[in-house]
């Protein structure tokens, strides 16, 4: 099933960024007087296509869903009559054919505020920023974080969700400064503290990456200690443990859930524990020794074993409790998704100069893979998160599109430019070259992100 999430979560959102970004170079040609010969979603052979419109413009959907074109009346490409030459792509001045390659990326930032717009007012369901626990000697640990700490705001910015708050986070630890954060103790007392992230947090791509990194472990559905699964050849497999065992105590400390239970074991690499469990109704003692696992928060203790699923009352009880929904009046949350739409370009921005400059590591590209799986994950969740996933996406291409390499967008107004200073085009060699070398870089890049994605998935 969850395949098949991903597979719809992938042609829903490329199908919409995609559309969006070549409606923008449709809808500027057109108003801009230019001929447009095709407008195509997808490549291959046509699963559809139509002809209609002044220009008799033919509209494709193509059989591989993997970009799409506009296609222009140009006498680079054909023969094109006397009467219509002045609405050819190639004799428009050099402002006109910016505006028109610049279009699709503009369209996609365009789309990005109204996706965000869209989101606030439907109202974004998270997680409150509540601190279940904190491993000792953590990173978390180090800043003063303590057990029954909760964020309020990351930097001066509200951070009530952990969504909210671990992509402020994420935002702040590209610039490696100590990044403020006020948090309200268990007490009802407000507190100031200081994270310090190295570069390395930043391979961490998911919120749970990011919680095992900075050793925070935060609030869980799983309200008893029975286990659910044991890893073939794991601590608890070799200690005797088996599924549907109840864990009551472990070296002597009563474990109310499985929060508790994951904290304690994490305080015990390659340590023997004593742990007392119900099996059947029947109290039994077991030794149980941990595997060490280094993190970047430290060496912690790995048994190899997962909580069978919560019931509906604690879901009913975890919801309540920590659930929490960011919803604003259509006025208001145009000024938020400006906000976000920023922050987004802002981070990838900075993650670009990060990977150029070798401070990230490469492991952070995804391609179609990846793509599908975050796409799948936000269908599943629901609306509101599927608008995040295509706001990101949508900042994210119209960026990269504008990126001075030849072939994209960027690589066109690169062209433009040096046109404009040399008073003449750039001569269709050194364009036939710099194209080359711009289909070099890009097959390159969707290699390494494509190995990426695959590595994810095989846990290489």
């Amino acid at each position: 099933m969850d395949f098949l999430y991903a597979i719809l979560g992938f042609l829903l959102t490329i199908a919409v960024l995609v559309t969006v970004h070549e409606f923008g170079h449709y809808w500027v040609a057109r108003r801009l007087g230019i001929k447009v010969l095709r407008f195509s979603i997808g490549f291959g052979q046509p699963l559809w296509k139509r002809r209609f419109g002044p220009d008799d413009t033919e509209y494709i959907i193509g059989s591989l869903p993997l970009g799409g074109y506009v296609k222009m009346l140009d006498e680079r490409e054909g023969e094109v009559a006397e009467k219509e030459l002045p609405r050819a792509f190639n004799r428009q001045s050099l402002p006109v054919r910016i505006a028109v390659v610049s279009a699709g990326s503009i369209f996609n930032i365009l789309f990005a505020i109204f996706a965000y717009w869209a989101m606030f007012v439907i109202g974004v369901n998270g997680v409150k920023s509540f601190v279940a626990d904190v491993t000792p000697g953590s990173i978390a640990a180090r800043a003063g974080f303590l057990p029954n700490d909760t964020i309020l705001s990351v930097d001066g910015a509200d951070a009530s969700s952990w969504e909210t708050a671990v992509q402020a986070i994420a935002t702040k630890a590209l610039m490696h400064d100590p990044i403020p954060l006020v948090v309200r103790r268990g007490d009802g007392s407000d507190e100031q503290l200081y994270l310090n992230l190295s570069t390395p947090f930043l391979d961490e791509s998911t919120e749970n990456g990011f919680f095992h990194t900075i050793g925070i472990t935060p609030p869980s559905p799983y309200r008893t200690t029975i286990i659910g699964q044991v890893q073939s050849g794991g601590a608890a497999r070799r200690a005797g443990l088996k599924e549907g065992d109840r864990v009551i105590s472990a070296e002597g400390e009563p474990l109310a859930d499985w929060n508790a239970w994951r904290t304690l074991v994490r305080r015990y690499p390659g340590r023997d524990m004593e742990v007392r469990i119900e099996r059947h109704g029947l109290p039994m003692t077991v030794t149980l020794r941990p595997e060490p696992v280094k993190t970047e928060a430290g060496t912690i203790g790995f048994i190899g074993a997962a909580p069978a699923p919560p019931t509906e009352q604690s879901l009913r009880d975890y919801q309540r409790e920590f659930y929490v929904t960011e919803r604003y009046s259509p006025f208001a949350a145009f000024g938020h998704a400006l906000a976000e739409t920023g922050h987004t370009a802002s981070l990838t921005l900075r993650m670009i100069w990060k990977i150029l400059t070798f401070d990230v590591s490469f492991k952070n590209l995804s391609g179609p893979v990846g793509i599908a799986q975050y796409a799948g994950a936000a269908v599943q969740t629901g609306l509101s998160k599927f608008l995040r996933l295509l706001g990101i996406l949508s900042v994210s291409i119209g960026i990269l599109n504008l990126l001075p390499i030849p072939i994209l967008d960027g690589g066109h107004v690169m062209y433009y430019c040096i046109e404009f200073v040399k008073k003449r085009p750039l001569s269709e060699k050194a364009q036939a070259i710099g194209n080359r070398i711009g289909i070099t870089i890009l097959v390159g890049l969707m290699g390494l992100a494509l190995f990426n994605d695959f590595a994810r998935l095989l846990g290489i």
